[in-house]
């Protein structure tokens, strides 16, 4: 449990002090959000590394994509994905409908615009695992209400 805890003000730390630091004139926005994604992408690397030593290998990219759901998810975030979708041509969308790291901030629509903010560093975490399992991906992600995102 201390362990969340630590993460959770790891995270908001990170991002703060990134966006402390742009503001006071030592980079841009849009570098933080590119700085978080590369943390997280390296992150993801070693997390993957570490999580798929035991296991056999994966059959196919829906395979990896339900250990990245179940097994990665859980481990980072303490609870499965909500939701996960496919079209079967490559597009997997994940839900989340409590993320974690959006549950500190109110739920009001004036935060939905500083959400993006703290969403880089996850999708850096699965760019960077689904990366070391051998697939190039574009990771994006989307809040429409908090705290769920896709």
């Amino acid at each position: 449990m201390a362990d969340e805890a630590l993460f959770l003000l790891l995270h908001s730390e990170m991002v703060a002090g990134l966006y402390r630091a742009a503001e006071q004139g030592e980079g841009e926005n849009g570098r933080c959000t590119t700085k978080l994604e590369s943390m997280g992408f390296r992150v993801g690397q070693g997390l993957i590394e570490r999580f798929t030593k035991d296991t056999a290998r994966f059959k196919d990219e829906l395979d990896i994509m339900k250990f990245i759901c179940k097994d990665f998810w859980t481990t980072v975030f303490k609870k499965q994905i909500d939701n996960l979708r496919t079209n079967h041509q490559g597009i997997y969308v994940l839900q989340d409908n409590k993320f974690r790291l959006l549950t500190q901030m109110s739920a009001g629509k004036q935060y939905l615009e500083h959400a993006p903010k703290y969403l880089a560093f996850t999708c850096g975490l699965i760019r960077g695992g689904l990366s070391n399992l051998g697939i190039k991906s574009i990771v994006t992600a989307e809040v429409s209400s908090m705290p769920a995102c896709e």
